[in-house]
């Protein structure tokens, strides 16, 4: 993984409790593994742990490291690295995806509170001096029983729906890879997308970046969404259609929260980052600051199944990889 990361994701109590169960090495980090000078400490290494800047596991790496049981990625998403040659070599592969996923979703769950209290737009009319009259009861807005849309039935969309239980929302799910038994173990109920998106309040998008999913949400699906509705995406900016969105955004028909966009970062003179009715942050809402020693301590739970010849909780599969983020 890259360096830097190492002491936020191990800090020295979580480091120490990795070193009861391993014999590892925390000043040697490795970030180009064709490095001859790691040719005889990867001849010997069993697992390896992994991280945001992990070079590919091609076959050329994995031929150096003969003895390779597991990687265990301190992080959420493999595809940056992973190759099938893992999966044919019989190599394990663990992510902390698990818990990358209870950030997102508690910022997801923040944000659709603050939504429904038209707290983001509100705040930008106070400063542009216009505030709601009367400072009094403002009609058309609260989070009692507003319909909440869920695209996606992934980790993060999952911990949402089960953050929202304690709240007078109603949640519904909208995902191609869950069935009625599904959603109803769930406790959603499982609409089509064109039905969720003209029912729901708020839209909330949690499915993979795949070739599907690529401006799932375009200009016609946006259409769909009523007047006064909310976008928010912590998935990836791919998923929702830019120009469709900012057509509709100027309008004023609809409002955005935005986590992730398409490019990332947006240029300075995007009109995502000026309009009152769309809110953008940076790529914040996974593991961040001290939410990193959650993921050390992810991949500390995985070594110490491995040293008691378990397998490891969180595996990745390759069938997994092509619907997954």
């Amino acid at each position: 993984m890259t360096a830097g990361n190492v002491p936020l994701v191990f800090p020295p109590e979580v480091l120490a409790r990795l070193r009861e169960s391993v014999d590892i090495d925390p000043g040697l980090v490795a970030e180009d593994l064709t490095d001859p000078a790691l040719a005889e400490v990867l001849s010997r290494t069993e697992i390896l742990v992994t991280g945001w800047g992990c070079p590919r596991l091609d076959a050329s790496v994995l031929d150096a490291a003969p003895k390779l049981r597991a990687v265990l990625h301190a992080a959420g998403s493999v595809k940056g690295f992973a190759t099938p040659e893992l999966w044919r070599r019989g190599i394990a592969v663990s992510s902390a995806a698990e818990a990358n996923a209870l950030p997102v979703a508690e910022y997801t769950l923040a944000m659709i509170l603050l939504a429904g209290k038209e707290v983001l737009v509100r705040r930008e009319q106070l400063r542009a001096g216009r505030p709601s009259s009367g400072w009094g009861i403002v009609p058309g807005i609260g989070n009692h029983g507003r319909r909440v849309g869920l695209i996606g039935a992934s980790r993060i969309g999952r911990k949402v729906i089960e953050l929202l239980r304690p709240f007078d929302l109603r949640p519904a799910l909208y995902d191609p890879y869950v069935d009625s038994a599904g959603a109803a173990a769930l406790g959603v109920p499982l609409l089509p997308l064109d039905e969720l998106l003209r029912d729901s309040e708020i839209v909330s998008v949690h499915a993979p970046e795949t070739p599907e999913t690529r401006h799932l949400l375009g200009r016609r699906e946006l259409a769909l969404m009523p007047d006064g509705a909310v976008l928010l995406n912590t998935a990836r900016g791919s998923l929702v259609d830019h120009d469709a969105l900012l057509a509709e955004l100027r309008t004023g028909r609809l409002s955005a929260i935005l986590d992730v966009t398409d490019p990332e970062p947006l240029p300075a003179d995007s009109p995502l980052l000026s309009l009152p009715n769309v809110f953008v942050t940076p790529h914040l809402a996974g593991s961040q600051g001290n939410e990193l020693a959650r993921l050390g301590e992810a991949v500390v739970d995985e070594a110490r199944r491995m040293v008691a010849g378990e397998p490891v909780a969180h595996p990745v599969t390759e069938a997994e990889l092509g619907r997954s983020a």
